[in-house]
């Protein structure tokens, strides 16, 4: 799957007749908040579902992760391996993998999946082992999954083979019954982001699928990112200057109420990130990291890579909490530091 950015240059686009009628003049469901550069990564690691052992609770938690990461407003999530080295696979090809489920493959894919609008799914996503059990996920109803009776300023479209009716540019799918023409030659089957005209005699434009974020305010999804170690999480960040605040969860950390005391506390930073462990928590990943041995990080001097180490949840009534309970606990907890500042 691609998607398509614009050039410095932006040009203007013509709509098929009848299409700013049916998407203008109707509520808005989702209300903006202020345009923000900041975001907020969380990084799971492989096990999560490893430790499953049916391919339909595989699946269920992948898709609890992404309920998670849309409620929350989550901007990116990295899926870190952290299997021991001889058990990774090597010279691995996810366009000809039709074995057993590799874990970070399947997690990358579904929960690509459940990010993509669903009327682009069935073009995006051909039928794959990894999605046999897709029925079981739940939709994530996100702001970029509207409904066709609401309108937003922004719409994800999907570029089509079929050339527009004014013979020029190339026509998007946007998911109404009528498609939009834009003046761009783009390939087909890429995904484009869309600003839309505020009137019906007005031109929607491509532009930078961070712009409804940036400059409007909205959660426009999140993006997806695999990493080979823990390590790896941090130094293959997609951010230019990484994460300037980190936070690591351990049942072993420090109460989150002690780190931050201050109900009122905020946080400044530009690129959150939290991160999770598996079963055996984060401590097993620093362990099976060779990078992370070669400089003595390992067992308890693994909460050296964090500026933070927190227990989000102490005195736990169970001998574990599953990685997707983990994160709805500690994202309710911590969204304060960022809905403060």
């Amino acid at each position: 799957m691609s998607s398509w950015e614009p050039q410095s240059k932006k040009r203007r686009l013509d709509t098929d007749s009848g299409v700013g009628n049916g998407i203008l003049n109707t509520k808005e469901r989702f209300k903006p908040t202020s345009a923000r550069d900041w975001t907020i990564s969380i990084a799971v690691p492989t096990s999560i579902i490893t430790s499953c052992v049916t391919r339909e609770q595989r699946t269920t938690a992948a898709g609890s992760i992404a309920r998670a990461l849309a409620i929350f407003s989550v901007d990116e999530v990295v899926i870190f391996d952290d299997s021991p080295i001889e058990q990774r696979p090597r010279n691995f090809d996810p366009d000809a993998y039709t074995g057993d489920i590799e874990p970070a493959h399947f997690l990358e894919h579904l929960l690509n999946y459940l990010e993509t609008p669903p009327f682009m799914r069935k073009v995006l996503f051909p039928i794959h082992p990894n999605l046999k059990s897709q029925g079981l996920l739940h939709g994530l109803d996100m702001p970029h999954h509207p409904h066709k009776d609401e309108w937003l300023p922004y719409r994800e479209g999907l570029t089509l083979e079929a050339p527009p009716r004014s013979g020029k540019g190339t026509a998007v799918d946007i998911g109404m019954p009528e498609t939009v023409t834009i003046s761009e030659d783009i390939p087909p089957k890429t995904r484009v982001t869309l600003k839309m005209p505020d009137d019906s005699q007005g031109k929607p434009e491509p532009v930078n699928p961070a712009e409804p974020r940036t400059e409007g305010g909205y959660f426009w999804g999140y993006s997806v990112r695999k990493a080979k170690s823990l390590s790896d999480v941090f130094t293959s960040s997609a951010y230019e200057d990484g994460y300037d605040l980190s936070i690591g969860t351990s049942e072993r950390g420090v109460p989150l109420s002690k780190v931050f005391p201050n109900h009122n506390q905020t946080a400044t930073f530009n690129h959150m990130l939290i991160v999770f462990g598996g079963p055996r928590g984060l401590e097993f990943a620093a362990m099976n990291d060779p990078d992370l041995g070669q400089m003595g990080i390992q067992g308890a001097r693994t909460k050296e890579l964090f500026d933070h180490w927190v227990n989000v949840l102490p005195n736990q009534g169970t001998r574990g909490i599953r990685t997707d309970e983990s994160l709805l606990i500690a994202l309710t907890a911590l969204r304060r530091l960022w809905d403060n500042s």
